[in-house]
């Protein structure tokens, strides 16, 4: 096999990585076959990484960086709360057919595995969902549709858990590949909590 210079083999890697976890998963993925993937020699693709966890976990931080970053690039054009939460239940919706946010789904799929590939830092949901929303958590109260009484903290993490449950969770009431249906939810339900006073529950 004809090894190519180091530029590019590490995206390489991590590419041919990601392919592989979208068609057979973390456990099933081996070392071997994303060199074979990526056109390299297992030797080759141990001076980039050390073994697989080190590997699939490289991968699923880039793919990680790659969802957070196209979410982001969507909700800054959006002016409302309202509107970037219903944004957000489509796009949270969309990461389980989109290869780029595979995550999502090895982390629910495989999560002893995703854990271990990518370390306590990318293995929260919860957390990480919370964290993603709280710069727009800031932005709403500024703007004043969140009671400035409410902890923003915690609202972004109701917010993180909402989003989750609205967007995984069957029901009957909201189909949450209705948009107007969600943003009707989001008006009647989620939006009227945010905007009252914590003090007075």
């Amino acid at each position: 096999m004809t090894e190519t210079p180091t530029v590019g083999v590490v995206d390489r890697l991590l590419d041919a990585a990601q392919k592989l976890l979208a068609s057979k998963g973390i456990r099933a993925t081996t070392v071997s076959e994303v060199a074979e993937e990526a056109g390299v020699s297992r030797a080759w693709l141990y001076r980039h990484f050390p073994d697989k966890s080190a590997l699939l976990g490289a991968a699923i931080v880039r793919l990680n960086e790659a969802f957070w970053g196209d979410a982001r690039a969507e909700l800054e054009l959006i002016d409302t709360f309202g509107a970037q939460l219903a944004a957000g239940v489509r796009i949270g919706r969309g990461a389980y057919d989109d290869p780029g946010a595979l995550l999502l789904r090895l982390r629910l799929a495989e999560p002893e595995e995703f854990a271990v590939c990518a370390g306590a830092g990318v293995s929260g949901l919860v957390p990480d969902l919370a964290l993603f929303w709280r710069p727009y958590v800031d932005a709403a109260a500024e703007r004043g549709e969140i009671h400035p009484g409410h902890d923003r903290a915690e609202v972004s993490e109701w917010v993180a858990r909402v989003l989750i449950s609205l967007g995984t969770v069957p029901g009957d009431t909201v189909d949450p590949d209705d948009a107007a249906a969600v943003a009707r939810h989001l008006r009647r339900f989620v939006l009227p909590g945010l905007m009252a006073d914590p003090a007075r529950s």
